[in-house]
C-alpha cells in the first residue's frame, strides 16, 4: 500500500492492476466475488484473468429507521443476518424496528439476486477462499458486511481486494483475514474521484459480465 494519490483510467485498468497483486490466486480453489455495481467491472476483469469463478455478493444494510445511513447490522443471501446489538441498544431500536427495516432490505436483496443471477445458482463458497472485489471503499461498511456474509456461507478465508481506499479503513477490517489495497491516497476524497473515467455501471452490464463468466466457469448445479 502506498501514500501517494492514485489515478487508475478505469474499472478495467483498476482490475488489471489489482490482477497482478492476486497472481498467487491462480489454480486455486478460490471464487471471486464482485459487489453490484461498479465491483462486479472490476472483479469480471480479475476473474478472466485469474480464470477463476466470479459471482455477486449482494448485501444490503440494516440502518437504524431514523438514521439509515448508520448501520445495525446487515443482510445476505441464504438466510445470513448480522446484528449489532450494541448499536440497536445505544439508538434505541426495537425488535419491532428491526424486522420491519429487515423485511424491506430482504424483499430488495431478493429482486436484485434475480435480476443479477437469472436463476443461476450461487457459487459454493464452502471450505474455499472468497475474494470480494470493490471498485473502492470509503467507509468500508457493505465491504465488511460483504466479508462478513461470505464468512457465513463457508469461506474458509476472505480476502478482500480493492483498488483505492483510505489507510484507516484498510488497516483496520478484521472482517476480512487479508485487504489487498493497492492505493492510499492521502487525502482520501471520494472513490470516483481517483478515476478518470467512472461511469454509472448498469444493471445490464453486471448481467452480462455474469453471463460471460459462468460461460467460462459454469456454475455448478
Amino acid at each position: 500500500m502506498g501514500g501517494r494519490s492514485a489515478v487508475f483510467a478505469d474499472r478495467l485498468d483498476a482490475g488489471r492492476r489489482l490482477t497482478e497483486r492476486l497472481e498467487r490466486f491462480r489454480g486455486t480453489d478460490a471464487v471471486v466475488l464482485g459487489l453490484p455495481r461498479g465491483g462486479v467491472v472490476v472483479a469480471h476483469e480479475v476473474a478472466r484473468a485469474l480464470d477463476l469463478p466470479l459471482d455477486v455478493i449482494v448485501v444490503r444494510k440494516l440502518g437504524v429507521p431514523w438514521q439509515p445511513e448508520v448501520a445495525m447490522g446487515a443482510i445476505g443471501e441464504g438466510g445470513v443476518r448480522v446484528v449489532d446489538r450494541d448499536m440497536m441498544a445505544r439508538a434505541g431500536v426495537s425488535e419491532e424496528d428491526l424486522g420491519t427495516v429487515e423485511r424491506r432490505e430482504a424483499g430488495i436483496l431478493s429482486a436484485r439476486l434475480a435480476r443479477f443471477r437469472q436463476g443461476r445458482p450461487g457459487r459454493d463458497l464452502d471450505g474455499r477462499t472468497a475474494v470480494v472485489v470493490d471498485d473502492g471503499v470509503a467507509t468500508g461498511s457493505t465491504a465488511r458486511a460483504a466479508c462478513t456474509v461470505a464468512r457465513h456461507l463457508g469461506a474458509a478465508r476472505v480476502v478482500l481486494a480493492v483498488p483505492v481506499g483510505p489507510w484507516e479503513t484498510v488497516h483496520d477490517f478484521p472482517e476480512a483475514d487479508e485487504v489487498v489495497c493497492l492505493e492510499t491516497p492521502e487525502p482520501f476524497l471520494a472513490v470516483g474521484y481517483h478515476y478518470r473515467d467512472f461511469p454509472q455501471t448498469s444493471d445490464e452490464e453486471v448481467r452480462v459480465l455474469l453471463d460471460d463468466a459462468a460461460r467460462r466457469v459454469p456454475p455448478a448445479g
